[in-house]
């Protein structure tokens, strides 16, 4: 896997498939790159793909100190400018969303085309927003409750129901307050994308989801409407629409990405 010095970070990325375009794939808050991990084989026989683990993660290495937007967006844009393969396309989920969006709006040349994913611009414009992700936060002294609070914001209450309690339970487990993963919920509450918009140049496809409740989807609306040359649409999902419609999400990112 390589490994890059960026800062004082050490951001390692994997390479999967050896297809004749590449993707990047940016993660959002939590573990790392492993979230993408269930649908890499929808992408592989097109693209090469590139997973970096940015700081905060727990494959990455870095000082602890308080992340920022730029420092990430300078992460994603060093793997890409590392792994050689000229201009690329960029698909961010949530924070991972915001993130990629900034990579673009810093460094147009590398990129070809964007998908932001389930974003927003600044938890400062939705009151909810902010709540819960201080509320989030809060609970970093109790994992369970942590854990607990993570999955019943990031899927619909429908999906809970379709793949039952053993499930459910399960799913609690994927998100422990890690340092990284704290310091990542204290970036979603401090970032403010507004600033970078107007240098983003990539055709940019905005997905929403309705019933969104960690990130409600009238900020993903909002993301839209600050890029006038967007495009946008929704699922009827929770937070996680990779995860609750899994087929229909590669498909819809596979035809924008196809689009001349």
């Amino acid at each position: 896997m390589p490994t890059i010095a960026v800062g004082t970070a050490r951001i390692p990325y994997r390479v999967v498939g050896d297809g004749p375009d590449t993707l990047v794939l940016v993660h959002g808050t939590g573990p790392g790159s492993g979230m993408w991990d269930a649908m890499l084989d929808a992408f592989t026989d097109r693209y090469t793909v590139l997973l970096p683990d940015l700081s905060g993660s727990e494959a990455a290495e870095d000082d602890g100190a308080p992340l920022t937007l730029e420092t990430l967006a300078e992460q994603v844009n060093a793997v890409i400018d590392d792994a050689g393969r000229g201009q690329v396309d960029v698909l961010g989920f949530s924070l991972g969303a915001v993130v990629a969006t900034a990579a673009a709006a810093l460094r147009p040349d590398q990129v070809r085309r964007l998908i932001a994913t389930a974003g927003w611009i600044s938890a400062e414009q939705d009151e909810y927003l902010r709540l819960s992700m201080a509320t989030w936060l809060s609970l970093a002294d109790d994992p369970t409750a942590f854990g607990r609070y993570a999955t019943l914001t990031a899927f619909s209450r429908g999906f809970l129901n379709r793949i039952g309690r053993e499930a459910v339970e399960a799913n609690t487990s994927y998100m422990r307050p890690t340092p990284g993963t704290l310091r990542h919920i204290a970036l979603d509450l401090a970032l403010d994308l507004g600033p970078l918009l107007p240098r983003v140049q990539a055709p940019t496809l905005v997905i929403g989801c309705t019933q969104d409740a960690t990130v409600p989807v009238e900020n993903t609306r909002r993301l839209h409407a600050a890029l006038p040359t967007s495009a946008y649409t929704e699922f009827d999902t929770g937070h996680i629409a990779p995860a609750e419609e899994p087929a229909a999400f590669v498909k819809t990112v596979r035809d924008f990405l196809a689009t001349a």
